[in-house]
């Protein structure tokens, strides 16, 4: 009964994979695999590879870190991937925008005072809505929304 390892290897030359040079990345993970015949993450990355015909930063990482592991890998394919890393690109994950609610402006709390003595006036609830749409005042609506002030302050 075949292996794992022999498995893969079949599907490796069945799909006829041709490159300029020496796999240096296929190797390795051949290596790795003969090293540690059980190991899930090397046959996952393996499967990838085969797959994708490439593996990310991080999975480059994870494969290196097992390989340095083993003594029977010479040091020119360990440098090969190390050097393959180093001319990938870092990703950074963006931070999340924090999104806080902006305070409300003097003259909104201003028709929020007026409202509250005048519930139904309509000049008071049409610059409300206006200002809870983002809308700013012009001055004429100020100087009206100042009168009011002034009528309520006198309540």
């Amino acid at each position: 009964m075949p292996t794992s390892y022999e498995i893969l290897l079949i599907r490796n030359n069945q799909l006829n994979i041709k490159s300029s040079g020496p796999d240096v990345v296929n190797e390795l993970l051949e290596s790795c695999i003969l090293a540690y015949p059980t190991s899930s993450f090397i046959i996952s990355l393996y499967k990838q590879y085969i797959q994708r015909g490439w593996l990310s930063k991080k999975q480059l990482q994870g494969l290196l870190a097992k390989a340095n592991k083993i003594s029977d890998i010479s040091p020119g394919k360990l440098a090969t991937v190390e050097a393959t890393i180093k001319r990938m690109p870092n990703r950074y994950k963006s931070e999340k925008p924090t999104f806080s609610a902006p305070e409300p402006s003097q003259d909104f709390l201003d028709t929020i005072a007026i409202l509250q003595v005048f519930p139904q006036h309509k000049g008071a609830i049409e610059l409300h809505e206006k200002l809870k749409g983002g809308g700013i005042l012009t001055p004429a609506e100020k100087a009206n929304m100042k009168r009011f002030l002034t009528l309520t302050k006198k309540q």
